[in-house]
């Protein structure tokens, strides 16, 4: 080795850095997340509130819905039993089990024509419904039948919604007190 050479020590790296702590933009960041699942859950806590049977009404929309689809391809018998049958439920739901689980026949129909707002003819296109789930295996029935009183179903359904806002408004109404005018 000559003597002026210069002794070079080996290239080394950076440090690491480390993940923790982090900087400051990922903490807001996460407060910004926390803060709005925080307010999706007020504002779900309070739409839940203003509304507390939606959630029937959704899961019949849907059950219904999926009835629909059934009629493409399913056996149709099979569905206007079903039909029925959350019909009944429906009904349960929406008024009082007192009205309406004890009903059967022309009476469950002249019921359901009854509380309809939308005024469908439950006597006349809900014969079906009344034979459907005790028919033998042949019997026959027709798809856009079912799908009519599906149908019908799901706008008695979206009615309620409705049906039962008017009593609302009319008791807040009544509730008001008139103020005389004087000519």
């Amino acid at each position: 080795m000559e003597s002026g050479a210069v002794y070079l020590r080996d290239i080394h790296g950076l440090d690491t850095v480390p993940w923790w702590p982090l900087a400051p933009g990922w903490w807001l960041l996460a407060g910004v997340l926390m803060l709005v699942g925080v307010a999706t859950m007020l504002w779900y806590a309070g739409w839940s509130r203003r509304d507390p049977l939606a959630g029937w009404r959704r899961d019949a929309r849907r059950k219904l819905r999926a009835l629909r689809r059934r009629t493409r391809k399913g056996d149709l018998k099979e569905i206007a039993g079903t039909l029925s049958e959350l019909l009944r439920r429906i009904a349960i739901l929406r008024c009082s089990r007192q009205d309406c689980a004890g009903l059967s026949g022309d009476d469950w129909l002249e019921w359901l024509a009854k509380n309809d707002p939308n005024a469908f003819k439950w006597q006349e296109h809900g014969r079906l419904l009344l034979a459907a789930p005790y028919a033998p295996p042949g019997f026959g029935v027709e798809r856009r039948e079912v799908v009519r009183l599906i149908d019908a179903a799901l706008n008695w359904v979206d009615a309620s919604k409705q049906a039962e806002a008017v009593p609302e408004q009319a008791a807040a109404a009544s509730a008001t007190p008139e103020v005389p005018v004087h000519a």
